[in-house]
């Protein structure tokens, strides 16, 4: 009885899965029990969303601290090539981690959620381990190791991280993913200044990304111990193909990504170039190599808002608000002379542009009808959105040229990151006649 009882549930859950969110706009002061076959809480939940924070801190977090690697290959260790260059290696490791999602998340709705995991955690330890073998203007092996190597693994644990947090949570996945994606945010605080302390200090280079290796190790096996799966795999699988066309009829959805791409553009500039930048400005190398940590710092609490305000506001509103704001701050870069100035772009760009990164996963999942579809659409926006992060920072240094020219580069990603935003707004305005349709057409019912 209560084997067949357990097996009714497991059938009803997907169900009940598929349904929209009604209460989106306030999803995280929900009464749990309103979201049946979703336990919106308990031990084996919040451990899920522990060690996919963690996934994101050595994941994301790491990538995230690629400026202070931009900054070091560009006046030490790869000083025969150019910005643009260099900045080849952190887009191609930003885009895999993005696209390889659509891989990944695919893995994960046939039920291969442990496999994928375990294999993308060793192969981040190991492709570590190669890169601190590079040697001095070698660029192809530190391409191949931290740009190709690195993004392939990370990616293998991004999607996946994000995606099983919706086994467990309905009404609160908003806050719950927030939460995930601030696990990023804080590895992008804390491992630049480790990277800083230890490649420029006494350790050097390859003993400093060995030990940032280790660290790294040790808290990814912690995560895969504390993550766990609860929904069953569906019996049919999910055709891509079926998703790509359900999804290519959402006008809403397809805003959604490219606005996504073109965010990804100014994103990764600000991530990028900003310790480059204060160290070339003369604000003093303690302060350059703190820049990015006090950028990461605003975006972690911003990422831990976001899902407060998005409760509040609505989740499409709040993604609308972080680009439009986050967009003008990236214009304010033209006039970066000081330390105040650099701080206060830091802080606000960070923060604001916290909102969206926590928003992402959350607002494919509020766009997606289907809980069974949510893997393969974050996959795809994750590849799409991937397009921005690979051209956009080689570009960006394009602009910038071998003598820094820098309102060039500004103006660029600021424009294009503000054309993400009017994509968004084109989103909620499709949403909401959407909406209206729907009123109209029930009424006509007599519902």
């Amino acid at each position: 009885m209560v084997e067949d009882n357990i097996d009714e549930t497991a059938k009803q859950a997907p169900e009940s899965a598929s349904q929209p969110v009604k209460s989106i706009e306030n999803p995280s002061f929900v009464d749990p029990s309103d979201a049946p076959g979703f336990p919106e809480g308990g031990f084996t939940a919040w451990a899920t969303v522990l060690g996919a924070f963690l996934i994101q801190f050595c994941g994301f977090g790491y990538i995230s601290a690629y400026g202070v690697f931009q900054d070091f290959y560009t006046q030490i260790y790869l000083t025969n090539f150019t910005p643009s260059a260099i900045a080849w290696i952190g887009s191609m490791n930003a885009f895999l981690i993005l696209s390889v999602g659509i891989m990944s998340g695919r893995m994960v709705d046939r039920g291969a959620f442990y496999p994928v995991m375990k294999i993308g955690c060793l192969l981040q330890c190991f492709f570590l381990f190669m890169l601190s073998l590079a040697k001095p203007d070698e660029y192809y092996q530190i391409f191949l190791s931290q740009g190709i190597g690195f993004g392939i693994a990370a990616g293998l644990t991004n999607v996946p991280s994000i995606a099983v947090i919706s086994h467990h949570f309905q009404q609160r996945r908003a806050v719950a993913m927030g939460t995930v994606a601030a696990g990023g945010s804080l590895g992008a605080i804390l491992h630049p200044v480790m990277l800083n302390n230890l490649i420029n200090g006494r350790l050097g280079f390859a003993n400093g990304v060995r030990v940032s290796a280790g660290m790294n190790g040790c808290l990814l096996f912690i995560a895969n111990l504390l993550m766990r799966t609860r929904l069953p795999p569906k019996p049919k699988t999910i055709s891509y193909m079926r998703v790509l066309q359900d999804s290519s009829r959402d006008g809403a959805f397809i805003c959604a990504c490219v606005g996504m791409a073109a965010y990804e553009v100014g994103f990764f500039f600000e991530t990028f170039y900003l310790q480059l930048d204060s160290t070339l400005h003369g604000l003093g190398q303690g302060f350059s190599f703190y820049s990015l940590t006090i950028l990461h710092s605003g975006s972690f609490i911003g990422r831990l808002t976001g899902g407060v305000i998005s409760a509040y506001v609505g989740i499409p509103n709040t993604v609308i608000s972080s680009s439009l704001i986050s967009s003008a701050v990236l214009f304010a870069m033209v006039r970066l002379h000081s330390v105040a100035s650099a701080t206060l772009i830091a802080i606000s760009y960070g923060f604001f542009s916290g909102w969206l990164v926590a928003m992402m996963g959350p607002l494919i999942s509020y766009l997606t009808p289907e809980t069974s579809h949510i893997g393969a659409r974050i996959g795809m926006t994750f590849a799409i959105s991937s397009i921005g992060s690979l051209v956009g920072p080689p570009i960006c240094g394009a602009f910038l040229t071998s003598h820094y020219i820098w309102w060039k580069a500004v103006i660029f990603a600021g424009s294009v990151a503000s054309g993400g935003c009017i994509l968004f707004v084109i989103m909620q305005v499709i949403l909401k006649i959407r909406r209206k349709t729907s009123i109209v057409c029930s009424k006509e019912a007599g519902v």
